[in-house]
């Protein structure tokens, strides 16, 4: 990003505008309370939190507390951990040149303070954009103190400096963070021994590197993520490091099928119109399985599968659009019988649950089918449809049929308008948008068993008396 041409480019001129060093977590304290007093939303893009996490969250924050999220996989932890970066200052200025993000008003380092000392109010300022100012590392086991804190240089040494210069240590991603976020995804898969050496960064501010003690008064927000399962499976955060993040969160999968829908509606990246009532299908889906005593609860069902599985409906319903040439692609309900086969490996099923993951998927997923349609057809007598099948008018459905060809198989029925204006269709709409909703029903109807479905083994369906 380009840099301001208006802001200080020299210490003095610095100084002179009244940049004072305010601390990261002041800063954030500042611009959190700002965004709250005027009613501006703090989290741009966090959905279900609101009300749970969020508050517990902002507490924190304003208390000036390290932070630790606790939660299953796919919560959204790590999303929320960046969207703190937007309460940081857009820009801060530092040195120009020094290692680290140091304040041209209140160096640190070696080097820093040395050239403070040599330059003084011609000391040369530049400026970091917020999105520079956030560090974030995944704890993986091969994860060293040198790739955390830092380690001696040997390049430096071999240019004649002595083992004994501070300025001999090349600096791990903590220090460099230096007036910034720190993230840590995972903690507890970080060694205990790894472990240990955050506990002086995050109590007493300093860091040592073989030996050497430097008394760096780093100005960080240590966040971390974390798995509840980690504590007993793979690792656990050590008691004396729990003891210093000042917040423990627990974050939570969406409580309502509407924030589940809204997530969805927000991350997915669909190549195809996929109606709201086919979304709701999804959310449902997904909390059925979190309810579900075959899926292995332990392991969760992440967010991100009602969101793959969005986009896998909506790939079905291009991939018909371009064998029918039927446009625009709208996605139907015989597209939502893709989704057990492609992402039953994103899921954990309980030890005995062998050979039967398609069979617990399909079920689960035609209950939440069943519930979308009582709630969104509910009180619509849908018995004129059904003695239209039953005479004789039978609807074939596919992944080669064209939603046109759904229509023409059923005379003018005036349910059939009802039924589109339930399922956010209306008459003037494309004839695909209309068979999705009349598709809706039909199927609805066949899990109620009023009508039957004989299905051909090869993508194609037909709805009978």
């Amino acid at each position: 990003m380009t840099v301001p041409t208006e802001l200080p480019a020299t210490a003095g001129a610095l100084r002179a505008a009244g940049y004072a060093p305010r601390s990261v977590k002041a800063e954030i304290r500042e611009n959190l309370l700002a965004r709250l007093a005027s009613g501006e939303d703090p989290w741009p893009g966090i959905v279900g939190f609101e009300r749970t996490v969020l508050p517990q969250l902002e507490r924190a924050l304003l208390a000036g507390h390290d932070v630790v999220l606790l939660g299953e996989r796919g919560q959204g932890k790590t999303r929320l951990l960046r969207t703190v970066i937007e309460l940081l200052d857009e820009w801060t200025p530092v040195i120009a040149g020094a290692e680290l993000g140091e304040h041209p008003l209140e160096p640190i380092s070696p080097q820093g303070r040395r050239l403070a000392a040599e330059l003084g109010d011609d000391l040369p300022v530049t400026w970091r954009h917020r999105s520079e100012r956030y560090a974030e590392k995944l704890a993986t086991p091969d994860t060293s103190v040198g790739d955390l804190i830092g380690d001696v240089d040997p390049v430096k040494v071999a240019e004649g400096r002595s083992l004994g210069d501070p300025e001999t240590i090349h600096f791990g991603l903590v220090p460099r963070a230096h007036r910034g976020i720190v993230a840590v995804n995972e903690l507890p898969d970080l060694a205990e021994r790894i472990q240990v050496a955050l506990l002086n960064v995050m109590e007493e501010r300093d860091i040592q590197v073989r030996g050497y003690t430097l008394r760096l008064p780093l100005d960080v927000l240590l966040v971390a993520t974390a798995n509840p399962e980690d504590y007993t499976n793979r690792g656990r955060i050590i008691t004396p490091l729990k003891d210093r993040f000042g917040a423990e969160i627990r974050t939570h999968y969406p409580l309502t099928v509407e924030a589940e829908m809204a997530l969805v509606r927000q991350e997915a990246e669909l190549v195809a119109e996929v109606g709201d009532p086919l979304i709701e299908v999804l959310a449902r889906f997904v909390r059925r399985l979190r309810e579900s005593p075959a899926i292995d609860q332990r392991s969760g069902v992440s967010a991100r599968f009602a969101v793959a599985a969005a986009e896998t409906v909506a790939a079905a319903a291009l991939r018909r659009s371009a064998l029918t040439g039927e446009n625009p692609a709208v996605a139907r309900p015989v597209d939502l019988e893709s989704v057990p086969a492609v992402l039953r490996g994103k899921l954990e099923f309980e030890s005995g649950e062998e050979g039967r993951e398609q069979e617990h998927l399909t079920h689960l997923l035609r209950r939440a089918f069943a519930d979308t349609a009582r709630e969104r057809l509910g009180g619509l007598d849908l018995r004129p449809l059904a003695a239209a099948v039953d005479e004789g008018h039978l609807v074939t459905t596919g992944e080669r049929v064209p939603g046109a060809q759904v229509l023409s198989a059923l005379p003018e029925l005036p349910v059939l308008h009802e039924v589109a204006l339930r399922l956010d269709a209306a008459a003037g709409d494309p004839p695909q948008r209309i068979a999705a909703a009349v598709e809706f029903a039909l199927e609805s109807l066949y899990l109620a068993r009023q009508v039957a479905k004989d299905s051909d083994g090869e993508g194609s369906a037909v709805y009978g008396g």
